[in-house]
């Protein structure tokens, strides 16, 4: 009886090792075409500047919330690079851009990793919008799951 006690506690044991899930403490290695028809990938980020990854959808409610709450407090964020990426379409990355007026943003680069998931497998995501925040020497500062309030990355960029 102790022995099938300890296998079934072995086992419980080693799935919940398996379930668990460390978030990635770097940037990851995007490559991305970007609303302006550059293709851009990590190594095009400015060193020794703050980075701001937002995973995202045009169409996901929660994403376009996210965009409207920062709006009023874009001048906070204009010293970290926000990287903005998706995996849909180009032109509909082009509509969220037009629609929320963040060509206005030179410190927002939006664009599509298209259907190679890379971040989206990076960061293991299942629901968007995704934020990742990091410092200027690209180390994670905090990483947010679910849709973050703008309160919440003001706090959190305040760390850096």
């Amino acid at each position: 009886m102790k022995k099938l006690i300890f296998l079934l506690f072995m086992v419980i044991a080693g799935f919940a090792c398996t379930q668990a899930q460390t978030m990635p403490t770097t940037i990851p290695p995007y490559k991305i075409l970007t609303t302006k028809d550059q293709n851009l990938t990590s190594t095009d980020l400015e060193k020794n500047k703050p980075v701001m990854i937002i995973y995202f959808a045009p169409d996901c409610p929660h994403c376009q919330k996210l965009i409207k709450d920062m709006k009023p407090s874009m001048g906070k964020f204009k010293n970290i690079q926000v990287i903005m990426i998706t995996f849909t379409d180009i032109r509909m990355v082009k509509t969220f851009e037009n629609d929320y007026g963040l060509k206005a943003y030179p410190n927002f680069i939006l664009g599509t990793e298209g259907y190679t998931y890379t971040v989206q497998r990076f960061y293991q995501l299942k629901h968007t919008p995704f934020v990742a925040i990091y410092d200027k020497n690209g180390k994670l500062v905090q990483a947010f799951e679910k849709q973050p309030e703008a309160s919440d990355l003001l706090t959190a960029i305040k760390k850096i």
